[in-house]
Formats: C-alpha cells, structure tokens, sequence
C-alpha cells in the first residue's frame, strides 16, 4: 500500500512538471507590477481573458482525471490582482475628484474612532463670537514687569 502511493506521488509530480506550459503559466501568474501600467480598457480586456481560461481549467478538471487545482488557484489569484489594482486605480480617481468638494462619499472619508469623527473641525474650533473677538483686542492681556 504504502509503496504504491509513493508511485503515485511521484507520477503526479513528474506530470506535474511535464504538463507545465510557457504559455499558461505566463498568463496565469500575473505581476502586479507590471498591471499599474495598462489601462482600464487593458486591464478588463486581461480580466475577461483570466476568467474564460478559468472557466475552461474548471471544466478539464471536471471532464479529466488531472487535476489542475494549481493553475487553478493562480488564475484566482491573478483574477484578484486585477481586480485589485482595477479598483485601486478607481478609488484614487475618485479621490482626486472628491479633493475640492464639499462633501466626499463616505467610504473615501477618513475611517478614524467615532469620537474623532464627532469632533469640531480646526475652523469650527478656531472660530470665535464678533463680541469676544473685540474683547480681546480692546482688552488684551496686561504685561506686568516683575522688580528685582
């Protein structure tokens, strides 16, 4: 028993390393990288191709006997890159467009403790009453000279 499963081992590594090819597994692992670079158009067009490649790996593995859960799990992982760098590059987008405005969505505010977020504003806690401002410039505080 045991020494049939240390063949199987083995023959499964050895088709392993004989199945892997240059073409997919340059497309399948993917650089982020080298993703910052390309477009949006670039990056939908590299998402639809990962995800038609995925989709063909899941029905091989259902129809073959090889299971391909390797390449499987590198074009999920390169699925989610581009997602990632996709979503990345919109929030900053939005970031920039937001950076002037009055009011920006909330997921694009600062996250910080409910207290913080409750807190007066620096020009909200600057501000201070017409009387109180003329208070203090006819009244300022005194100077006192101490003798020694």
């Amino acid at each position: 028993m045991e020494g049939n499963e240390v063949v199987n081992m083995t023959t499964r590594i050895n088709a392993a390393a004989f199945c892997k090819d240059s073409t997919v597994e340059s497309s399948a692992k993917v650089k982020t990288v080298q993703l910052w670079d390309k477009s949006k158009d670039d990056l939908l067009k590299q998402l639809g191709e990962l995800k038609a490649e995925l989709g063909q790996l899941r029905i091989q593995k259902v129809v073959s006997s090889g299971s391909k859960l390797n390449k499987i799990h590198d074009f999920r992982k390169s699925i989610a890159r581009v997602l990632t760098v996709i979503n990345a590059k919109q929030r900053s987008q939005l970031r920039l467009f937001y950076k002037n405005k009055k009011y920006a969505p909330l997921d694009l505010r600062p996250k910080q403790t409910r207290a913080i977020r409750r807190r007066l504003s620096p020009e909200d806690k600057a501000r201070v009453l017409e009387k109180a401002k003329k208070r203090e410039t006819h009244f300022p505080q005194r100077k006192f000279a101490i003798k020694a």
